[in-house]
């Protein structure tokens, strides 16, 4: 709970985190047993080493799903984003695919793009992850698949894709569509 809450203020790392602590420990002990005090920036980079990665993401994602449901009609944006500072010592940044709720402003699910890899691949991951019956999702030209879209609609969602010119066939069946309308 610590490390959440001194992450929502800010802090960007264990020192930090520590540092809320002690600067907050009254208003803590408010609702948080700490028979030990607040644990140091190295106790708590030990806790986090020892965390079964996919375990906790697997809890979170639980959690955002409880915490909230989707709405009829809500959209939910998909997009690919590299990690600002992410790359270090000559290895590849690191990119996430997100789906974010735009009415709760929330990211539901993320995962990342294997280094030899793209987005089309694990985006059907991603939206396995997610319930999203009656919404509208939205995708950029990267995500513009026949089996991303089949799965959208399997999942009884909606969806908006953007369509650029090397989509030659759909994009020159679309021009000349809005033409005749």
């Amino acid at each position: 709970m610590l490390s959440v809450l001194a992450v929502i203020c800010s802090a960007d790392g264990f020192v930090a985190i520590a540092l809320f602590g002690q600067l907050n420990e009254t208003w803590l002990r408010t609702f948080l047993e700490l028979p030990h005090g607040i644990p140091s920036h190295d106790t708590r980079g030990r806790v986090f080493a020892r965390l079964d990665a996919a375990r906790f993401e697997e809890g979170f994602q639980d959690w955002v799903q409880a915490a909230f449901a989707l709405t009829d009609g809500q959209v939910v944006p998909i997009d690919g984003k590299s990690v600002r500072g992410s790359h270090d010592r000559g290895l590849e940044p690191l990119h996430l695919v997100s789906a974010w709720a735009q009415a709760n402003r929330l990211v539901l699910a993320q995962t990342a793009v294997d280094d030899q890899s793209n987005e089309i691949t694990v985006i059907p991951e991603l939206l396995l992850m997610l319930c999203l019956e009656g919404c509208i999702v939205t995708l950029d030209a990267m995500g513009c698949q026949k089996a991303i879209a089949r799965r959208i609609r399997e999942q009884k969602a909606d969806y908006v894709l953007r369509v650029r010119a090397h989509h030659q066939g759909l994009h020159d069946c679309m021009e000349d569509t809005f033409r005749r309308a």
